[in-house]
């Protein structure tokens, strides 16, 4: 007989594979569909984590799981069906990295599996390959020669962004650890909404709730640790707070807006960083959202509502097309333009394989654009936040570097002058970060404590 858990986790992997979907989109509408449908296998709390475990996990290692598999597969791995081959993967990753689970029910499972979504011989087939299996074969990967190739297979790492790094100048042992935080469970990060209420009542409405909170790296933001569907405590659905990764308040932070003043975040949905501008504006002045979509207009739209916030106006507009409308307009300008997303991999690992190395080009291209016309926007003696959640220099001083040679009107500003003490004085964490020649630059791989991102800070000089 299936397993109903199982199954499930196998149904997601393979739509994921299929229609090339995100594991996080797919995991949600699984879960809302079972709850709407009267959840008829009485499927508990803990079934739904072990399908979240399983997903997340495979996702983060497939590049190592499939490795296994082909060291005891005569059939490559393109030539089997995506049933089996997703069988196979949540199979192993239960042998290889779920100590709790013994490698017989692994086995048992994987097999009934293949009995309903394989043929006789992929049953045969699944059962030899998973039996040979150990946490030997994972453990062989460390012992590689081959510095990139033991990178990528020990830390499921695809070769090209190893390779990119290298090629950029970062030490074997800053790519090691790039690659070891890439595959952390990241804790739940969630800022304060002052507008409602303070971090001490916070605290104290949460722990009522059952959740333990730590103090953030950042004055706003606290720390929280395995929670399952967040979205669905009254504390959120009030507006009290906002799941946000303390790295993405901060480039809202470095902006430094204050009351009454006339705001653009070009690039706004979901709506994290312009809410977290109003909530520092204390709903006073105006806010610009741009997105290029209506769709992700209204999600800013949502949490804007939910926060208790009516500064934002939100408009569907393409940021990398020129409007003459908004020519020198704004005090202040939030840019945390599209990306590869690499500084974020923890948190949503499909990006490793969704991405590819030709991809730099293409985005780094559109987020030139939108740097080089929005700065249009902006009236003389105003600011700019420019901001990335990606570590390649391509995407974030390249660009800078290339638009300061174009406009001689603006100039990069000193980062670490604005976080010693201005906006942010209980934690150096971030100032170690800070380019020792440049303090214009703040640039993070992603770590144990936060995702890898990039900010600097532009000042038009142009006087009026």
């Amino acid at each position: 007989m299936v397993d109903k858990v199982r199954e499930l986790a196998l149904k997601i992997l393979y739509k994921m594979d299929k229609d090339n979907s995100y594991s996080n989109i797919l995991l949600n509408e699984s879960f809302n569909k079972i709850r709407k449908e009267g959840n008829k296998n009485n499927l508990n709390n803990r079934d739904f984590a072990f399908v979240s475990e399983i997903l997340y996990g495979v996702t983060t290692w497939k590049l190592t799981l499939d490795e296994i598999i082909k060291k005891y597969s005569k059939i490559k791995l393109n030539k089997l069906s995506l049933w089996i081959l997703n069988i196979l993967r949540l199979s192993i990753y239960q042998i290889v990295f779920l100590d709790k689970i013994p490698k017989s029910a692994a086995v048992n499972e994987g097999v009934n599996l293949a009995k309903k979504y394989g043929n006789k011989g992929s049953i045969g087939f699944t059962n030899a390959v998973l039996r040979k299996v150990t946490k030997k074969d994972y453990e062989e990967f460390f012992f590689i020669k081959d510095e990139n190739k033991r990178l990528s297979f020990c830390y499921s790492m695809p070769l090209w962004i190893i390779e990119e790094l290298k090629e950029e100048g970062f030490s074997y042992n800053k790519i090691e650890n790039f690659c070891k935080a890439s595959i952390l469970r990241p804790k739940v990060s969630i800022r304060v909404n002052r507008l409602k209420t303070s971090k001490e009542e916070l605290k104290a409405i949460l722990e009522k709730e059952g959740f333990k909170s730590e103090e953030g790296i950042l004055e706003d933001f606290l720390i929280l640790d395995k929670v399952n569907n967040i979205e669905n405590l009254e504390p959120f659905k009030n507006g009290l707070f906002t799941v946000q990764d303390e790295v993405a308040g901060l480039s809202a932070l470095v902006l430094e807006p204050k009351e009454q003043e006339i705001l653009l975040d070009a690039c706004s949905s979901p709506g994290g960083k312009t809410t977290y501008l109003a909530e520092m504006m204390k709903n006073k002045g105006e806010i610009f959202a741009f997105d290029v979509y209506e769709h992700r207009t209204k999600l800013v739209e949502e949490n804007s509502k939910r926060l208790g916030i009516n500064i934002i106006k939100t408009k569907v507009n393409d940021a990398s097309c020129y409007n003459e409308d908004y020519k020198n307009k704004f005090d202040k300008i939030l840019l945390d333009v599209p990306c590869l997303g690499i500084g974020v991999l923890k948190r949503k690992p499909d990006i490793k394989w969704q991405k590819k190395k030709e991809d730099i080009e293409e985005i780094s291209k559109l987020q030139f654009e939108i740097l080089d016309i929005c700065s249009k926007y902006l009236k003389p003696g105003g600011e700019i936040v420019y901001s990335t959640c990606s570590v390649f220099k391509k995407e974030n001083r390249d660009i800078i570097e290339k638009f300061l040679g174009k406009n001689s009107n603006f100039k990069l500003d000193n980062l670490y002058n604005i976080l010693n003490g201005k906006i942010y004085n209980k934690n150096k964490f971030f100032i170690q970060y800070i380019d020792k020649e440049n303090n214009g630059y703040l640039e993070v791989l992603q770590n144990e404590k936060t995702d890898g991102f990039f900010i600097c800070k532009l000042k038009n000089i142009k006087e009026n």
